[in-house]
């Protein structure tokens, strides 16, 4: 957990499901805006370009797939699954290590790439949706808590992926000591163990929430056995 990984960005490595994905996207693109096959091809291009830059270690495609699995488990309980699977796919589109405005770059980046082609309804409720995987305030509707526990997920996998997870994330500050990286990832994992349950939905709840509490609760330990507080 503690040691400063060489892992390289691996969005680009071949997924033999890429096809799909890509007509996935395009399917998505074209049925909730007004747009030729030509422009959704170039969205898509542009976000697969976004998603293996050099410094992605975590926040990379397959952190996109990860969450795609987990929508299309729980897509029939959303009130609109679309408007979902669209911030998913443009949550961390921007993404530079310790920037405070990712997020809102990432939502901005989808209204300017749809503007003229979705709906002002539809594009307010993706920047929302978009926003709300900062974590920094409780989903009140039921589509945010779901983008909110889709984002959050990995920490309900095996320890064994969760670990790795955590030390992809901490291979993308590769520019921070130890004692400058962990305290403020210590104080982001609190929060989560200040809530009255780790996952907002019942859905995630009853698939995650007792191995995210231990995953979580293993990773503090840990932080403060090596003295952060």
């Amino acid at each position: 957990m503690f040691e400063r990984s060489g892992y390289a960005a691996d969005s680009a490595a071949p997924n033999p499901d890429s096809v799909k994905e890509n007509r996935r996207f395009l399917a998505l693109w074209t049925r909730c805006l007004a747009g030729d096959p030509t422009s959704a091809e170039r969205i898509y291009a542009g976000l697969v370009e976004l998603y293996g830059e050099a410094h992605r270690h975590y926040h990379t495609l397959n952190h996109i797939r990860h969450c795609l699995a987990e929508f299309d488990r729980a897509a029939a309980l959303m009130d609109h699954p679309d408007a979902v699977e669209m911030a998913l796919w443009f949550h961390d589109a921007i993404y530079q290590p310790g920037a405070h405005d990712n997020e809102w770059r990432s939502a901005e980046l989808f209204r300017q790439w749809s503007n003229g082609r979705a709906t002002p309804a539809f594009q307010r409720r993706v920047h929302d949706l978009v926003m709300m995987t900062t974590h920094q305030q409780s989903p009140r509707d039921q589509d945010a808590r779901f983008v909110v526990d889709i984002d959050l997920s990995s920490f309900g996998l095996p320890w064994e992926k969760c670990e790795q997870d955590g030390r992809r994330i901490r291979a993308e500050f590769a520019d921070l000591r130890d004692d400058e990286y962990y305290p403020g990832h210590l104080q982001f994992l609190r929060v989560l163990q200040g809530r009255p349950t780790f996952f907002f939905t019942e859905w995630f709840q009853q698939c995650y929430e007792t191995v995210a509490c231990e995953n979580v609760a293993r990773i503090v330990t840990e932080l403060q056995a090596h003295g952060y507080n």
